[in-house]
């Protein structure tokens, strides 16, 4: 089937709305890649093979530093809770580890949203709708009732909850956040995504599992999404969205709950498949002619990075900014792609830019984002 059919949303917002503001946080724990990749050698010291295959994908992927909120983590093997070697009854249960993200995401959250509120230069009162967006715990009141109350927004603000829609979360909360924007020219809205991707790190050896071990970090990231007023600089405007189905991908991504946190599956046919149809994918979405010189590309992982670089002929330069994020903090889930848009705005552009944004989410779903960067 081709990938053009599949498209189930196709928006232009013409100047409308632009990210006014951006806000990131990560939690105070660092994780070495070396040191992490030295210390799983040591618990598999009595199978060398696979210690083998796991010291080359924990140098190989692309990471080299990530964050986590559980300092457990950065614990010898013997003595980390989350490895199998460690006694079964010390294993964190799911009850363990949604505590955990109820205790450590507010926080991160919170404070990723007050540097955006204050990088875009907009009142707590001012926001209308908050959309808050995690895949990686749960609790009700929830993290949108807490970040109304602690940020003291307005008692009327529309709260909009996005849970379990993965790495492409990020962008289908940025595209909701403009169509409201498009729908009501006055509203402001708070985007606000939090992921702690390591307390689901799994009491396994499984290669897949370790896989997952070697990628994952904490994280969050937030924007204000308002009407462009014309003015403002450092506004990424937002121009276009769309997202699409990529044929025969729906068991490719898969996201379980056990009674050890969430278990995340991830097939290495992935980057393969985003290969095959990234490029007709795009076409769809932007047209012929040429490319835009901005590529905010989620970083899933070294691999998606790469396919989508040399499927759309991108120079180094191009994918830098994704590699940049993979390097110093892992995939953190929805919560990377506000990450990628910051480093793009960090490397100084002066001249106005289009570029796009790209994420891809459990379906296969791929989220495209077209904007344009005004310094």
């Amino acid at each position: 089937m081709e990938v053009a059919l599949l498209v189930r949303e196709r928006r232009a917002y013409v100047e409308q709305s632009a990210i006014w503001g951006i806000g990131t946080a990560v939690p105070a724990y660092r994780l070495d890649q070396r040191d992490a990749s030295f210390r799983l050698k040591e618990a598999l010291k009595e199978d060398p093979d696979l210690a083998r295959w796991t010291n080359r994908i924990f140098t190989q992927c692309g990471v080299e530093s990530r964050y986590t909120c559980e300092p457990d983590l950065l614990e010898p093997a013997d003595r980390c809770r989350y490895i199998s070697v460690s006694s079964p009854g010390l294993v964190p249960t799911t009850e363990e580890r949604m505590a955990v993200y109820r205790k450590e995401a507010f926080p991160l959250a919170l404070a990723a949203a007050k540097r955006a509120l204050s990088d875009g230069g907009v009142r707590p009162g001012e926001i209308t709708h908050l959309i808050s967006v995690s895949c990686t715990g749960m609790y009700l009141p929830g993290l949108d009732a807490e970040l109304a109350w602690e940020l003291d927004l307005r008692a009327e603000v529309k709260r909009i909850p996005f849970t379990f829609l993965g790495c492409a979360a990020g962008l289908t909360a940025i595209r909701e956040a403009a169509r409201i924007v498009g729908h009501e020219p006055d509203a402001k809205v708070l985007v606000v995504a939090v992921e702690l991707c390591s307390i689901h790190i799994q009491p396994s050896f499984d290669r897949e599992d370790l896989f997952s071990a070697a990628l994952f970090g904490d994280g969050a990231s937030a924007c204000v999404v308002a009407a462009s007023d014309g003015g403002q600089r450092g506004m990424f405007e937002l121009l276009q969205s769309t997202v699409m189905m990529l044929p025969n991908s729906s068991e490719l991504m898969q996201w379980s709950i056990g009674n050890t946190g969430f278990r995340l599956r991830l097939s290495p046919k992935i980057p393969g498949l985003i290969a095959e149809h990234i490029r007709s994918a795009y076409r769809a979405f932007w047209g012929e002619g040429g490319l835009p010189s901005l590529w905010a590309i989620h970083p899933g992982g070294r691999g998606i990075i790469d396919s989508v670089q040399k499927a759309m002929s991108l120079s180094d330069s191009q994918a830098e900014a994704s590699r940049t994020v993979l390097r110093d903090y892992g995939n953190m889930s929805s919560a990377t792609i506000l990450f990628v848009l910051d480093e793009i705005r960090r490397r100084g552009i002066q001249v106005r830019e289009e570029g796009i944004a790209i994420a891809f989410g459990p379906g296969v779903a791929a989220e495209f984002i077209r904007f344009r960067y005004r310094p």
